[in-house]
């Protein structure tokens, strides 16, 4: 996923931006994590805050009237106590700037002073919310260490020693367990988000998979269907060129093919283009060629001038499934192609055989041309682009010379 696409998809809910805590907004915001900066308050943000003051500051008015009815109390520890209150209530606003470090100081702090004991719990929660439980921990485990000793040191004039601490380890525990049920709330949203975006990326893979496939078929079919047209109109153009003194019956049917390859290309490259167009399958349009075609085509190059052999032994090709078929075909359509354009006037046989369970095989030779034959171009896509055919159709393609020295190409296509 780009960049600019996760920053899209992250600022999605930018019309109530002030509803999440800053911090869920910077782990969903990545360039905000790549930045370093520290997250911004939200209005959220602002309003939990000052919550948290008010309670820390309530919570301190409520511990320095107690100990103000104290009378066994000196004034200047009273003093000093609500004093370290004042400024334990200050530094709740630094709680989600470093929660760590404000848990670990309120622990000695809460411990000898009584208005600070707010401040601690709001800053114990602060440290579950956005830190592990390992930290929670440490930090939770001292203080609830220290409760026995507090309280014997400063005992709770409403309330039993036992009442006291057990009250206040459960206060504890409490304020623990909501932390971390807030922080899993977060993981899971975060989770969730990362898995939409997983899914999101992996749809769009397939999306581009999908049309990298259809592509692909769509230029194969094109190099089958016009590569066979246009070499029967390079081969009679070429004849024309070299032998303008042809008889005029020959002339006349080198023209013949000429138009008729021609209108041919010209059609199949119409229904090409409207496939692109319209995005349909490669099933659209005209029917597709299927072994029975096989004839039809043979026929067509013996018109263009080869000397081609069929042995068909299938009994009924028509009952070859239309894919091994049509895949059969274009194996011969590009074998007798290549044979014209790299061993003109050889003879080339064409063997289909094999039935239901046996399998579909198709096999094309041509022995080695005579004389010196003038180089033709070409980077072998045809070979490649029918074995890949080959084994989309789950069958097997080998091609190379033969022991005459010749070609041969041999596909076994399934046929169950």
């Amino acid at each position: 996923m780009t960049g600019d696409k996760a920053a899209q998809n992250a600022w999605e809910f930018t019309g109530r931006r002030w509803f999440f805590p800053s911090a869920l907004i910077h782990e969903l915001d990545p360039d905000a994590s790549r930045s370093g900066r520290r997250p911004r308050r939200t209005a959220r943000d602002w309003a939990v805050d000052f919550a948290c003051f008010l309670l820390a500051v309530l919570v301190g008015l409520l511990g320095a009237e107690t100990l103000s009815d104290n009378r066994d109390i000196p004034p200047a520890l009273v003093a000093a106590d609500q004093v370290l209150g004042a400024l334990a209530c200050g530094a709740v606003w630094l709680r989600r700037r470093l929660p760590l470090g404000l848990a670990a100081a309120m622990v000695p702090v809460g411990f000898v002073s009584e208005t600070s004991g707010g401040v601690a719990m709001i800053a114990l929660f602060t440290l579950a919310v956005h830190r592990p439980f390992r930290y929670v921990a440490w930090v939770a485990a001292t203080q609830l260490a220290l409760v026995p000793l507090y309280f014997w040191w400063r005992p709770d004039p409403d309330l039993p020693y036992p009442a006291a601490i057990v009250l206040l380890l459960v206060l504890t525990v409490a304020v623990v367990g909501w932390g971390m049920f807030v922080r899993s709330k977060r993981q899971l949203m975060l989770s969730l988000r990362d898995r939409a975006r997983r899914a999101e990326t992996e749809a769009r893979l397939r999306a581009e998979q999908a049309q990298r496939l259809a592509r692909e078929a769509i230029a194969r079919e094109m190099h089958d269907v016009l590569a066979h047209r246009l070499t029967l109109l390079s081969v009679h153009a070429g004849a024309l060129e070299f032998r303008p003194d042809a008889p005029r019956e020959e002339v006349a049917r080198a023209a013949g093919v000429i138009r008729e390859s021609a209108h041919e290309a010209l059609q199949d490259l119409r229904e090409i283009i409207g496939v692109l167009r319209a995005g349909e399958s490669d099933d659209a349009g005209r029917p597709q060629p299927t072994l029975a075609a096989l004839e039809t085509l043979v026929a067509e190059s013996r018109q263009a001038g080869t000397k081609v052999v069929l042995d068909q032994r299938v009994g009924d090709p028509a009952a070859v499934p239309a894919s091994v078929g049509r895949t059969a075909y274009r194996i011969a359509q590009e074998c007798l192609t290549n044979a014209r354009k790299h061993a003109p006037g050889t003879e080339v046989t064409v063997a289909v055989t094999g039935g239901p369970g046996e399998g579909l095989t198709v096999t094309v030779r041509n022995p080695a041309p005579e004389g010196d034959i003038p180089h033709v171009p070409g980077a072998g896509q045809g070979l490649i682009g029918l074995t890949e055919r080959a084994t989309l159709a789950g069958g097997t393609l080998e091609h190379g010379p033969a022991s005459d020295g010749g070609f041969r190409v041999r596909a076994r296509l399934p046929w169950g």
